[in-house]
């Protein structure tokens, strides 16, 4: 895992790793920290798990405290074309310090395996070593830490945090945390360290009954954020729907850096942030969209916030999922938003550059049956720049736009739905 030298390559050093998976414990994670001299001790940290919303949660927290005069940034999960993209340093990537993180953490991944047996330190904890020791590098005095998948065995829990927020619970990697909302959110609750506090976002009866027996249990304050608390930031200007909840979990979770937050400041650095891949523009004339909802519960999400972003526009779906998602479910909450459907392949060598060897997705034909046992038009497109184009051509034919959903896979370079600005 050497990659040393004036003209390593971050982004192609990753990806040539192989790419195992998820393969989940602490035990890799906590050597390699060892080895680095464990960085993320060197700032106070909010780690941030849940179903949906935690990169939009995580970006936001940072730009609290930079408001409020401190130095912070945030580690997210997964990217949408570029691994720099998964640490930000005063809301700005910082591609030359990542690629230096990353060379760095390859030596000592390097080192790290030759004490494993039949294992080496798997892609994704690289990477997450790699965004501890950036942020570490630049001086940051708080961190949102985004988790990767689940909790108790991701690799960002290896993080003595200050504070957890539990965004939200929905099903979704099932095969891995569980087959309820509850067994999900324990799993995720379990990064909860004793006498910090938790910050929670709105959940079902069952989770929030769960939230509360295990704060508890750990002498954790808890802070419910309800109906009443997102509605109260709806006068936010620059953010919409579903981003008002994920803004009243990151003021209160802020606070717990900053112990009290300016709603004035607060608000000015939110409104200000673009957070790639939620309703974002990408693309005009037509006007195109991108959104990385790939359940149920961010579709629903999604569609209850297209129109303040679309207005009244037919909007054309360009949609590619992973086998292992709910597409019935998502596609029942999106295609009343819908004019149209373009459905594509995802990409395969994203899926295995990005540690999803073997994961295959939906097939267009497949999710073209399910559209239209819900009355949604849909045709089917090989690739996503194919299905891109389709939908461009179709938007501009009806005076619309083109929205990109589904999975983080539709925007790899070179295969994905990437468009100019």
């Amino acid at each position: 895992m050497n990659g040393a030298g004036d003209a390593f390559d971050a982004e192609a050093f990753l990806n040539s790793l192989e790419p195992i998976g998820w393969k989940l414990g602490l035990e890799r994670m906590e050597m390699l920290s060892d080895e680095l001299g464990r960085p993320q001790d060197s700032y106070s940290t909010i780690h941030v798990v849940g179903t949906n919303g935690k990169s939009s949660v995580s970006r936001m927290i940072a730009a609290i405290c930079e408001a409020h005069g401190f130095r912070a940034g945030c580690s997210l999960s997964p990217h949408l074309a570029h691994w720099s993209e998964r640490v930000v340093i005063s809301g700005e990537e910082e591609p030359a310090l990542f690629a230096d993180c990353v060379r760095r953490t390859s030596e000592a991944a390097a080192t790290v395996n030759t004490r494993l047996e039949d294992e080496e330190v798997t892609q994704f904890e690289l990477a997450t070593a790699a965004a501890f020791l950036a942020l570490a590098e630049s001086g940051v005095q708080v961190a949102a830490i985004e988790a990767g998948l689940g909790g108790r065995l991701d690799a960002t829990n290896s993080i003595d945090s200050l504070a957890t927020v539990l965004t939200s619970i929905g099903l979704d990697h099932t095969e891995y945390l569980g087959e309820t909302e509850v067994e999900i959110a324990g799993e995720k609750l379990a990064v909860l360290r004793p006498g910090t506090t938790l910050v929670l976002g709105p959940v079902s009866a069952e989770v929030l009954e769960l939230a509360r027996t295990t704060a508890e249990e750990r002498g954790c304050e808890l802070l419910e954020i309800t109906g009443a608390a997102a509605a109260g930031a709806a006068g936010v200007h620059g953010i919409g729907g579903f981003q008002r909840t994920n803004f009243a979990v990151a003021e209160a979770a802020a606070a717990c850096f900053l112990g009290e937050v300016s709603r004035h400041k607060a608000e000015e650095a939110v409104a200000s942030l673009v957070i790639h891949g939620r309703l974002e523009q990408i693309g005009s004339d037509p006007l195109v969209l991108a959104d990385v909802a790939h359940n149920p519960a961010g579709a629903r999400a999604l569609a209850s916030s297209l129109p303040e972003v679309a207005g009244d526009l037919p909007v054309i779906g360009v949609i590619g999922m992973l086998a292992d998602k709910d597409a019935p479910g998502m596609l029942s909450e999106l295609a009343g938003s819908l004019d149209a459907a373009v459905f594509t392949r995802l990409p395969r060598e994203a899926l295995e550059a990005w540690g999803r060897p073997g994961a295959r997705g939906w097939e267009p034909d497949e999710l073209m049956r399910l559209a239209s046992g819900l009355g949604l038009r849909s045709e089917s497109a090989p690739t996503p720049l194919d299905a891109l184009a389709r939908a461009r051509e179709m938007a501009l034919e009806r005076g619309g736009a083109v929205l990109i959903a589904g999975s983080h896979f539709l925007f790899a370079p070179g295969e994905g739905a990437d468009v100019p600005a």
